[in-house]
Parts: C-alpha cells; structure tokens; sequence
C-alpha cells in the first residue's frame, strides 16, 4: 500500500488506457506508486508481446479462440510487468552508490521529511565503517513502489461462449478481477472507478486474496475513488457487510480531473475534504461495526480495532504549494499527480505527436466534450488524430468509427444487442431518427452535434502505446485520443522523471503559467462554466430543472464560504489573487442564481 511501504506520498493515478499501461515498469524500481488500466486486453497482449521480446523470452500468444483468454492475458501480463519491475529493483539496489547511479537517483528523489533521506544524507558525510555500515543499512530498507490496477466499474458488458451462450462470471470488469486476483501481485490494491457495480462488488467476495492475514495487512487492497463522502459511506458500508475492507477512499476533483469528468451537484474539492477530515474516524469505525461481524459470521478471526483507512486526493495539483495545503490543513494521507506526468515519457505511454500537441496546449484546447459512447462528460485535448479522423468522416458524409474492440457497447435504443453509440451503425440510425422528429432548429442542431461529439475511446486511448512501440493494435486504425485534466495548460515542457518529482516537493520548480489561477479556483471556474451550459443546452426547464440549478448555485456559493475561511486562516499564499479570483466566481454565481429566480 502506497502510505505504508512506498516512500512516497504521491502516486501517479491511470490515465487513458495506453498512457500508463507500463507505468509500474517505468517508475515502481524508483519507489513510486502508480496504476494501470486492466480492461482492454488486446493493448494488454500486445504489451506482453513487447516485453517478452524486449526480455529476450519467448512470447506464446494467448489467442482469442482459447479458453478464458481474457483473463489469462490479463493475470500474464501482471505477472510480467511484476517480474520486470523486481529485476529493475534489484539491479538498482545492487547499484553503486555513485553519481548517476540508479540508486543514488533513488535517495535523490525522495521526499526532504523522509527518514531515508535522512539515513542518505548522513550516509554522504560519514566515512569508513560508519558508511559501509549505513550503505548496508540503505540498501536493506528500500522498497518499490507500488503496482495497482484501475477497473472502470461502467464497463462491463457480457461476454459470450461460441453457443451464444452468456459466460458465467465472464463479463469484462468480473473477468478483469478475476484475472488481477490471480496474479502473483502482492502488497498492491485494485481500484474502482465510476460508481458502484452491485455485480463486481459481489464478486470480490470468492477471492481470499482480499481478507486481511493481521491489522492492515493484506495481500490485495481495495482502493474505491469517490467524488464525496455520501459516495464513499455508501460504498464501504456495502463491501464491509460482505466482509471486504476498503483500505483508500480516492477523492477525485468532479471536473478538475484528467478522463471521465463525473460532476457533483455543485459540491467543491475543499468542503468535500473538509468533510472527510472531519468524520474520518466516524467513517473507519461504521465501516468496523459491520466488517467485523461479516467476517466472522464466514468464521475468519475477528479484530479488535479498525483496519486503517487512508484519504488520498487527485485533480488538478500542479504546485508543491498546493500539495502542502491538502496534506497540512485537509490531513490527506496522499496525492494523485496524474495530468503532469503526460509530459514525462520517463514515467507514461504518450506518442511524439501527442506530446508536441500537449506541450503546445493553451485554455481553449482542453475542453470539457461529449466525446465519450457512455454518456458522461470527458476532458478532451483538441487537435489529436482522431479527432481529425472523426470529422473527416462526417465531412465524407460518413460519421462514426468502426467498433472493433466492444467495450463501450451499451445502448439498445434501436438493436436488441448493445451497440456503441460512436459506432458507424448506431449514428447512422440516430441521425434518421432526428431527421424525422421535426424538431425546432436550434436544438436539432444541438442534437446532432451531441451525436457526432462521439470517439472511440477503446482504439483512441489506446493506440500512444502502439505507436510508441510500433506495433499497432487494430491495424489501420491508428489516430490517438488522449484525455488531459485542465491543468496540462500549465506545463509547457516535457520534464525527466527527477525534475517532476522535484517540482512536486518544491525543490526546483517546472515553468509555469504565471497566471496559473489556485486549483480550487480553477475548479470552481470549470463548475460555473459546466452550470452555465447546462442551463443553455435546456430547451424546455421546468420547475425540477429550475430548483436542481439553484441548488447547485447555493453549494457553490457554501464553497466559495469556506473558502475565505480558508484564505483567513492564513492557508493560502497568494492571498489577495486568491480573495480576487474568489470575489470573480462568487458574483458569476450570484448573477445566474438572480437569472434563475426570475
């Protein structure tokens, strides 16, 4: 687990489906925690491919034909990465301790408050038995960081054996923990993302892997990422009642975020932290009043206090500042750096020509699209390959993408199986309908443009990795979509993996824009921006849509409260621009909370 064995706070969270598909491969020999995305298993098989041969081992392709195959591409290819971060540890642990030396880079990047640093820096000064006693002493107490894997809980369609027949336990997200369940990956955590899966989170009941062996002890953790706390109360009581702990609740900003884009009710970062500080041990103990009994009511061991539960938060850090503020006054126990790291192909899967476009990007290239088939919002990058690809297509009069890969399939509006509403099939049949349904031209014209918003994901998020290693996924489809946060606007360069970490504990900052607002000033100008459009796309409110957006607008402005208390108590830095920015988007609000009234 991140906060007790890695010496790192921060983790680099999953970003797309290829951007750190080999991030643990790339960065867990430092002792950073990161994650990766286990859903599409034919990136997965092409990545195992790639790193047998790159270990000069022979690769035996797991087909598509053969039994389970998804699953043992999938548990393989963990092993794999697992295998290929152990060796890359311990060649660094055996590394001299010299300049340039992948040990040294180690103690280098480590947090100022580590008591390893400590250890390293009194090593620098010490001579004869003293330091080889304190190099023994180095050596011994490093560790990797960890290897955890994302599960997005929303996509998991059924699979289907060669009778038609729906596979058992085979759906896509079922068969992902299945399959990470039964990798030699230990002291690592799978994360849900997206929501509750009643089905999925049944499941994890078969596996032993997930029960505690002492006090906080497990071989597999659970990490549940979570937009508040009523989400987070709801989903750990529903796992402790079947006896599984959750060890993470991973607070993630509704709109400042990289990816799918899940936007609270007008609730802002800082009140949804200061709410977790505040019933963090109310929430550990209701979570133990049920774990315990369901365990032993299965006959385990009872205990007789509280597994720990960690806080971690991610979406839209881009200052060591920043990070202090979360850890000092909010008492998170760890931060997510994800957006950022785009920029360091050291640690992430990003193309040549991705990167150029990423380094390149200002405000107006990071929007918040309809692009994703599942319907909810997504942060998307202007300007990619596809989507040149996507309008070159409509422009032929030809909208949609081949849906090759399946695992956003999930409307049913004009077939009796699923199908992707970016797929050739489904727009063609939309765009009849609309043609038909006379309505007035404004939102016709809106409709079809919701339509057309729509990418394939699958290959899109894909393909960087395939391009990177030059071995295509799906030939002849290779255009890239990528999905930054808002914050990539900021950095403007590609970083090492040492000056990230660098910028991150504010010894060396990374250039930036000097107009760069506060993260939870840019998080409340993005929830004003997402209120204001909502309101535009609405053609007919009625008295529930009126009501929904006041409310919206009085938690924003309960936000902006807390806020100034903040601000007051001396938290933030750069008061006066904070207490302005503030001042902004609080009138913003005020103005559409009097245009609602009216």
């Amino acid at each position: 687990m991140t906060y007790n064995l890695s010496p790192h706070r921060f983790h680099i969270p999953v970003m797309g489906i290829a951007f750190t598909i080999d991030t643990p491969v790339k960065v867990a020999s430092y002792g950073i925690t990161s994650a990766l995305s286990i859903i599409e298993d034919n990136l997965i098989e092409m990545m195992r491919k790639y790193y047998y041969q790159q270990n000069e081992e022979p690769y035996v392709p797991i087909e598509k034909h053969e039994e389970n195959y998804r699953v043992r591409r999938i548990t393989d290819y963990l092993n794999l990465v697992n295998r290929n971060v152990h060796v890359k540890f311990e060649k660094l642990k055996e590394s001299a301790f010299e300049k340039g030396s992948e040990i040294v880079k180690y103690f280098e990047m480590l947090p100022e408050e580590s008591g390893l640093k400590e250890k390293y820096y009194q090593f620098l000064k010490e001579h004869g038995e003293a330091k080889t006693e304190l190099e023994n002493f180095l050596r011994k107490h490093i560790r990797p960081g960890g290897i955890e894997v994302n599960i997005m809980t929303k996509v998991d369609k059924n699979n289907f054996n060669r009778a038609g027949e729906i596979l058992p336990d085979g759906s896509d997200a079922l068969g992902a923990l299945k399959a990470y369940a039964e990798s030699d990956l230990e002291n690592s955590a799978v994360i849900f993302s997206a929501g509750m899966n009643p089905r999925l989170f049944n499941y994890l009941e078969n596996f032993r892997e997930f029960d505690a062996s002492g006090l906080g002890q497990f071989k597999k953790k659970v990490i549940i990422k979570v937009s508040d706390y009523r989400s987070a109360l709801i989903q750990g009581k529903y796992l402790a009642k079947k006896g599984i702990w959750v060890s993470e609740f991973r607070i993630e900003s509704g709109l400042n975020c990289g990816g799918h884009a899940f936007a609270t009710q007008g609730y802002l970062l800082g009140p949804i932290l200061e709410e977790f500080r505040n019933k963090k041990e109310e929430l550990r103990k209701e979570l133990f009043s049920l774990y315990n009994p369901a365990i032993m009511a299965k006959g385990q061991e009872g205990f007789e206090e509280p597994h720990p539960v960690y806080i971690t938060v991610q979406g839209g850090i881009g200052t060591a500042e920043e990070q202090k503020l979360l850890y000092g006054y909010y008492g998170v126990d760890g931060a997510g750096w994800g957006t950022p790291f785009l920029l360091c192909p050291e640690a992430t899967t990003v193309d040549d020509k991705t990167l150029e476009l990423l380094a390149a990007s200002r405000e107006k290239d990071v929007v918040l699209s309809k692009a994703s088939p599942l319907g909810v919002r997504f942060n998307y990058l202007k300007g990619t390959t596809a989507e040149k690809e996507r309008q070159q297509r409509i422009d032929k009069g030809k909208p949609g993408s081949p849906c090759t890969e399946k695992y956003l399939v999930s409307n049913t509006e004009f077939t009796k199986e699923p199908i992707c509403t970016a797929s050739r099939k489904y727009q063609k049949l939309k765009l009849e309908q609309l043609e038909k349904a006379g309505l007035p031209e404004a939102e016709y014209k809106y409709q079809v443009d919701d339509l057309l918003s729509k990418e394939c994901l699958c290959i899109g998020l894909s393909n960087s990795a395939g391009l990177n290693y030059k071995v295509p996924i799906v030939e002849k489809l290779d255009a890239v979509t990528i999905c930054p946060g808002p914050n990539i606007v900021n950095f403007s360069k590609t970083a090492s993996l040492q000056e990230m970490t660098d910028h991150i504990y504010g010894r060396n900052e990374l250039p930036q824009d000097p107009s760069r607002p506060h993260m939870f000033l840019k998080e409340m100008q993005l929830y004003v921006e997402y209120l204001k459009e909502e309101i535009r796309s609405n053609f007919n409110p009625g008295p529930r849509d009126i009501k929904g957006w006041t409310g919206f607008c009085n938690n924003l402005l309960e936000g902006v409260s807390h806020y100034r208390q903040l601000a007051e108590k001396e938290f933030i830095k750069k008061k006066e621009a904070f207490d302005q920015g503030l001042k902004k988007w609080e009138l913003e609000v005020i103005k559409i909370k009097t245009s609602l009234s009216n």
